[in-house]
């Protein structure tokens, strides 16, 4: 493994740390700063407020690091984390958790950038493999981050969001300092306000046919994906009376089963099933252990689904490789950041969506919400089948 990648995958996983970190005790500050008892729909709108800044960002992002390069793309979002979690930390009115939350979104947009750096390290019968190892190393820091992050938040409802600073303010250093470049940009390229139109990506995306059932995929799957972080702490408080130990033990359960799968098992099921069948074999296991948890009675079998549910991630990295052969070397910073506003655009109404949902459904059924969850996954299945092994740049209309 080349030193560029572990540097890469290093970063991945101490933002993942610092994401996970505040997963299980926002529920709790939210109470805190603003002296409410309905969380559920503020939670989910201060999410949705999260995506959409990621929506409008990550294409802005992605086309910067084609022009001016990955790394200083990289160091100041990086940068912008590290403020962001501080500004929460030390938040006395809801006001600024709000703006904290916008300023996350924007700067969490790097994933967009982090990718397309894999991209263009690795040649395309290695990318399934290393998106795995990307989605691996972020399952790793959510083994460490929602356990540390709820053991933190039991001793100081604050205490994580100080801890997530650091670990930005980490990263920003091993990018700065460790992190080599893997494209440099356009030669003589300079900046314009059109850069920061984020639907001009999205216009650019639209023209390759083969693309637009990939990326109808990615907001399909992301939007059911939402559900884990909008209500998995509320469902374990309602349905288990889980304090918010129980709730980061359960999210590090899932990562630590997840990120197995994707780093051992996502390059060996998509050589031998292909990027279609390994997508198909995914949504299964995760529609079998969303369809249990729906009717589960006891905290335990979360925990014992740990597995279940990992091999359900197993098709994103296949996916990944599969949209990466649709465009050129040039442009894979906008395909990145394409995908990421797509998937962006799910999460902002995914949060809405899953929050009111589960208000409606918690006070009689909660487990209900993941068999909704289930149902709009389904959606997915005829677009999976469509996909062909081996697929092959499409052509753009037009030309």
């Amino acid at each position: 493994m080349n030193k560029a990648l572990v540097v890469i995958l290093a970063a991945v996983t101490l933002d993942a740390v610092g994401i996970g970190l505040i997963f299980p005790i926002l529920p709790a500050l939210l109470r805190d700063v603003g002296h409410i008892s309905e969380v559920a729909t503020l939670l989910g709108l201060m999410l949705a407020l999260y995506s959409a800044c990621q929506f409008l960002f990550s294409p802005i992002l992605g086309v910067l690091s084609d022009r001016f390069g990955r790394r200083p793309v990289l160091l100041v979002s990086l940068a912008g984390a590290a403020i962001d979690y501080l500004i929460m930390a030390f938040a006395p009115e809801l006001w600024m958790l709000v703006l904290g939350r916008a300023i996350s979104g924007i700067t969490s947009a790097n994933m967009a950038v982090a990718t397309a750096y894999i991209t263009d390290i690795s040649t395309e019968g290695e990318r399934a493999g290393r998106f795995g190892l990307f989605h691996a190393m972020f399952g790793i820091g959510f083994i460490i981050g929602p356990v540390l992050g709820g053991v933190l938040g039991d001793f100081w409802v604050r205490a994580p969001f100080i801890a997530a600073a650091l670990l930005n303010a980490v990263n920003f250093a091993l990018a700065l300092f460790v992190l080599p470049e893997s494209r440099k940009g356009t030669s003589g390229a300079r900046f314009s306000w059109d850069t920061l139109n984020p639907f001009k990506p999205l216009k650019w995306a639209l023209t390759f046919r083969a693309l637009i059932p990939l990326m109808a995929i990615f907001v399909i799957m992301n939007f059911v994906g939402t559900m884990y972080g909008t209500i998995w702490a509320m469902f374990g408080e309602d349905s288990f009376q889980w304090n918010g130990l129980m709730i980061g033990l359960s999210l590090g359960a899932f990562g630590v089963f997840h990120a197995g799968a994707q780093a051992f098992l996502t390059g060996p099921a998509v050589a031998r099933l292909g990027e279609r069948w390994a997508l198909i074999v995914g949504m299964a296991c995760e529609l079998t252990a969303l369809i249990i948890v729906g009717l589960a009675t006891q905290g335990w079998i979360l925990f014992a689904l740990a597995p279940l549910f990992a091999l359900g991630g197993i098709g994103m990295p296949a996916l990944q490789s599969v949209t990466t052969q649709q465009v050129d070397g040039d442009k894979q910073g906008q395909l990145q950041g394409v995908l990421a506003s797509l998937v962006s655009l799910a999460s902002i109404f995914g949060p809405v969506f899953f929050s009111f949902m589960y208000f409606a459904v918690s006070d009689t059924w909660p487990g209900l919400i993941w068999i909704v969850g289930a149902g709009i996954y389904l959606l997915a299945l005829p677009l999976m089948l469509g996909i062909r092994r081996g697929a092959t740049p499409a052509a753009v209309a037009g030309e």
